[in-house]
């Protein structure tokens, strides 16, 4: 659909709230989006170019559009989130979470047993959780197992096989694990109180239990029956201990849901803290992918919707670090500037920051110590995916560095079948730019590498990286063709942070599959070609290249330069001191030597 087609059904889209959905020519839903103004937030897709390629693609394969008015903002909210969740359209945000959690059941039969489990039967049994590991919820099991005495096993405990004495107690009832229902030594009534404490364990409310439990210490240790108040005195300590592992704000905090966003290119990771009477009852991490530039704000409020729905969640208060337009009714959303809130906030700020480096560790392939046949099958599948014509068994990759807008330097690192080969490494001080402009540093560093190889008849990659996006890579391509190499080898740009792959030439990028073997490898030698030009322009400012601006200063000696840096840190805080900072600090002589040198002579580096 162009904007002047669109133009013509405009004036039929309605002004009030609702969600609407675009379709491409054979029908299929490709994204879902709610409004206030249904007619203005459709519009600002066709009135406006997109810089963003994939909200123009999707304007691009709009077809025909539908829509839904309902009664508010926040109908327009659930609807949209339900709908998203039933059609999954491929240009919506896309939740990369696809476990099943486990659940605690409280099964729906006589003398209910507790157990876990992953499946959710509509039996008319009870379901606790989700939780977010096996362990946690074995940990749990293990508290309620060890403190209440609840049935272990399958029997059938209805009230006819009861009276017909049909079962024997099991060894668990003479350990003390169980009360012996299956013989009619416990009453229903009795085992219901049992279950109640398990409820309130699993919702973190530990104050009523432990209230039970003491009350019936003291009442053993009134009897003289100190045996059974030492058994009660254990329990007491078994859930204190229990509940100080999991405890980690005051329990006047309450019931509150905690929420932290990181996003890093396409992608953005949300941390959600549980928190059930003042205790972490749970913590999950997701991955979400952002499709159309969306907003921190709005990838931030569909994981709320979602995680709130997976856990069952029903906290009236939500603690975020910025503002979110969260329209469900009755819910309030808080942005803490201190106290226990904003513990919480931090607490889940480094779990997502922990969750994404943890992740990072997992994207990047470290071929180094696998066998031959390992390298080279991923080798094979990086040439099948970027459909080179030789197996990439040479590859090299290029970045740019410097520091402040000061003191350009460029990096390349070089990878032989699959692994660093880090004595071929090289760096380079740009020597024909002036200032800084990074493609024209691309231009010069990748001339001088490869007239440098051709000359001493040294063998090509058959694969370059050029970290950057098109302008890098049109930079490199620029020396490619003085150097008459044009198919001697195949040049890719790698745009920073979107991690899409460029050919010359070509419009579109080609984007690996997020997890694939092939990106894993290309991430690696990115990361590597950062960290060695990272490393580089430390040692030359350790070396004393911003010493050296100071020092080709005539009449001012190395002595002089270390105490400048030393009082005032860095080169471009000197050139802004004043005639008389500087001669009290190094003296009026040396201080108009200074003062002349970045004043009179005009000089702009620092």
């Amino acid at each position: 659909m162009t904007a002047a087609e669109f133009q013509q059904i405009a004036h039929t889209l309605p002004v009030q709230a609702g969600i609407y959905k675009y379709f491409d020519a054979g029908g299929e839903l490709l994204y879902i989006g709610k409004a206030k103004s249904l007619r203005k937030r459709i519009s600002s897709y066709f009135v406006k170019h997109h810089d963003n390629f994939k909200t123009r693609k999707l304007v691009e394969t709009i077809h025909h559009i539908e829509f839904t008015i309902v009664d508010s903002e926040q109908d327009a909210f659930l609807l949209e989130n339900s709908l998203i969740k039933q059609f999954q359209p491929r240009f919506n945000i896309n939740l990369k979470d696809d476990k099943t959690y486990p659940f605690i059941v409280i099964k729906h039969e006589p003398f209910s047993r507790v157990f876990l489990t992953r499946r959710i039967i509509k039996d008319g049994s009870e379901y606790l959780g989700p939780f977010t590991s096996v362990g946690r919820v074995r940990e749990v099991l293990e508290v309620i197992r060890y403190n209440i005495p609840l049935r272990t096993c399958n029997l059938n405990l209805s009230p006819h096989n009861i009276q017909r004495g049909k079962f024997k107690v099991c060894l668990e009832y003479h350990l003390g694990n169980c009360k012996g229902p299956c013989e009619g030594l416990q009453t229903e009534e009795d085992y219901r109180d049992g279950l109640q404490q398990v409820k309130e364990i699993l919702r973190g409310n530990l104050s009523p239990v432990l209230n039970i439990f003491r009350a019936r210490m003291q009442e053993h240790a009134a009897n003289m029956e100190f045996e059974k108040a030492e058994i009660q005195r254990k329990k007491i300590e078994s859930l204190q201990a229990y509940q100080a592992r999991s405890t980690i704000v005051s329990s006047r905090v309450g019931n509150l849901d905690v929420f932290t966003i990181l996003s890093e290119g396409n992608f953005a990771y949300v941390n959600y803290l549980r928190v059930l009477n003042g205790t972490i009852a749970d913590t999950k991490t997701v991955t979400l992918e952002k499709k159309l530039e969306e907003s921190d704000e709005e990838v931030m409020q569909y994981a709320i919707a979602y995680l709130r729905e997976a856990f069952n969640s029903l906290a009236r208060e939500i603690v975020l670090p910025f503002e979110v337009a969260y329209p469900e009714e009755g819910v309030a959303v808080t942005i803490p500037k201190g106290g226990d809130k904003k513990k919480l906030l931090d607490l889940s700020t480094k779990n997502v920051n922990y969750f994404r480096e943890e992740l990072h560790k997992k994207k990047i392939l470290h071929l180094e110590g696998k066998s031959d046949a390992e390298r080279k099958k991923v080798l094979y599948q990086l040439q099948a995916d970027l459909e080179l014509s030789e197996l990439p068994v040479h590859i090299e990759c290029f970045d740019n560095s410097n520091f402040q807008g000061s003191y350009p330097v460029s990096a390349c690192v070089v990878f032989k079948d699959g692994v660093a080969s880090k004595k071929d490494y090289r760096h380079f001080n740009i020597k024909t730019v002036e200032g800084i402009n990074d493609f024209a540093s691309m231009t010069e560093v990748v001339f001088r590498r490869y007239s440098r190889l051709r000359n001493e008849q040294q063998p090509l990659p058959q694969l370059v990286v050029i970290d950057g996006g098109k302008g890098q890579l049109g930079a490199a391509m620029e020396s490619i063709r003085k150097l008459d190499l044009i198919g001697s080898m195949t040049v890719v740009g790698l745009a920073k942070n979107e991690e899409e792959i460029f050919f010359p030439g070509d419009k579109e990028s080609i984007k690996l599959p997020y997890d694939s073997e092939s990106l894993k490898l290309i991430r690696r030698i990115r990361d590597e070609v950062h960290r060695f030009g990272i490393t580089f322009h430390r040692q030359k400012r350790s070396k004393g290249t911003f010493k050296n601006e100071l020092e080709s200063i005539k009449g001012i000696g190395e002595s002089t330069a270390t105490q400048l840096l030393q009082a005032f840190r860095s080169v471009n805080k000197i050139k802004q001191l004043s005639m008389e900072e500087l001669v009290k600090e190094v003296g009026q002589r040396k201080a108009e030597l200074v003062w002349k040198h970045f004043h009179e002579n005009g000089t702009e580096e620092a």
